[in-house]
């Protein structure tokens, strides 16, 4: 049967995702020792004792925060993630966002709720009610989007749909995600720019030093008077005393998040909703199918695909044999690998080498096993940080 690969469970993982590991050669579960690989989803694994036999962490979702990515690569481990397997259902949050805060629809839920009587007497309370929720339609307003990735585009597409004016900044984006933003979407020249010129501003950056209160004070400030700050993304990414301040001054008008805490509880101006925006089932298993079969890609071939610490590495088999080496991103690393597989008498089918900042991953195909005296001698090349033998297992 060949080798049988032991899979941690941190959390429940949809059963469309487990099914893509094959019972035969992968053994699940909440209480494996000694895996050799970790599915998580929103288990905070920052203090956790991971076992040395870890070889691979994927999480079942975008945001990696969660996950120690940093000592990880220390140990030349990658941490898969999910992006865009969720994009639709935070895409759709993001649209009844704008409508909850457009609509007035929270306080008019409530006030409906609070009404008693027969119906006749509730008639003529919602008929002199309603004129205190009065709102705006969403058509021929502008929605300023920062952050352009698969989310980001998702909702300006929608956002086109209802009739909306777009414009976006993101000057991270890649020529892909260009080629597929919607051509009516303008571009900002700053995130000033877009704050200057937006009725709705949604944010879909991901939380790094550089987007820690990227919503900070001055940039309430810049905001145009009366707009709606929705952030669907991380908490930490908007300045919450900012933003509440803005609110406490009426220059901006809501915030709508996904994330209450204990200062923006009970603020008629924010809507805070419980964590929903990739709490969908559709969105959990298009996570758990991504993670599933990257993971069994990268345990049984090598391949790496959607890390957020190696870089993208992917080679057809075209031997039996094949090697896989993670190392710091230092000169002459594949000149002594090549050597020493050389001096072996080990001739090489084919080779491919990338790197990302400190991480350099390489998988060698070769035309003959390799023997474990050989990978010892590889792994203790200094800066090598992983050494994996990765002969062609049999289909299942």
């Amino acid at each position: 049967m060949g080798k049988t690969f032991q899979i941690l469970t941190l959390n429940k993982i949809a059963a469309v995702g487990l099914g893509r590991l094959p019972a035969a050669r992968y053994v699940t579960g909440t209480e494996i020792a000694e895996p050799d690989a970790i599915l998580v989803r929103s288990h905070n694994m920052l203090e956790m004792h991971i076992p040395n036999t870890v070889i691979a962490i994927a999480r079942a979702g975008a945001g990696t925060n969660n996950v120690p990515v940093k000592k990880m690569s220390e140990r030349g481990v990658p941490v898969f993630n999910a992006p865009g397997a969720n994009a639709n259902a935070v895409k759709e949050l993001v649209i009844t966002g704008m409508l909850l805060a457009s609509r007035n629809i929270v306080p008019a839920l409530h006030f409906s709720a609070s009404l008693h009587g027969d119906d006749a007497t509730l008639h003529k309370l919602v008929e002199d009610g309603k004129k205190h929720y009065a709102g705006t339609e969403l058509r021929g307003r502008t929605l300023g989007i920062i952050g352009l990735g698969a989310i980001g585009r998702l909702v300006a597409d929608a956002a086109i749909g209802l009739g909306m004016n777009v414009i976006g900044f993101d000057p991270e984006i890649t020529v892909d995600a260009a080629w597929s933003l919607p051509a009516q979407v303008k571009k900002a020249n700053s995130v000033e720019d877009l704050l200057k010129h937006s009725d709705f501003v949604s944010l879909h950056v991901p939380l790094l030093d550089a987007t820690r209160s990227l919503i900070d004070e001055k940039r309430v400030a810049a905001m145009k008077a009366g707009s709606v700050l929705l952030n669907f993304s991380r908490d930490a990414i908007v300045n919450e005393d900012a933003i509440l301040a803005g609110l406490a001054s009426k220059h901006v008008r809501c915030y709508v998040c996904d994330f209450p805490t204990s200062k923006n509880q009970n603020n008629p101006g924010v809507i805070a909703l419980p964590h929903l925006g990739a709490s969908t089932q559709e969105a959990e298993d298009n996570c758990a199918v991504m993670v599933a079969e990257q993971l069994r890609d990268y345990l049984e071939h090598g391949n790496v695909v959607n890390t957020v610490n190696f870089p993208s590495v992917s080679m057809p088999r075209e031997s039996s044999f094949r090697l896989a080496i993670a190392n710091s991103n230092v000169p002459n690393m594949l000149g002594q690998i090549s050597t020493k597989l050389a001096a072996a008498g080990i001739n090489i089918h084919n080779m491919m080498n990338k790197s990302r900042g400190e991480m350099a991953y390489t998988l060698v195909d070769t035309d003959s096993a390799i023997p474990a005296k050989l990978i010892a001698q590889i792994a203790a090349i200094p800066g090598v940080l992983m050494v994996r033998d990765l002969p062609l297992l049999k289909e299942i």
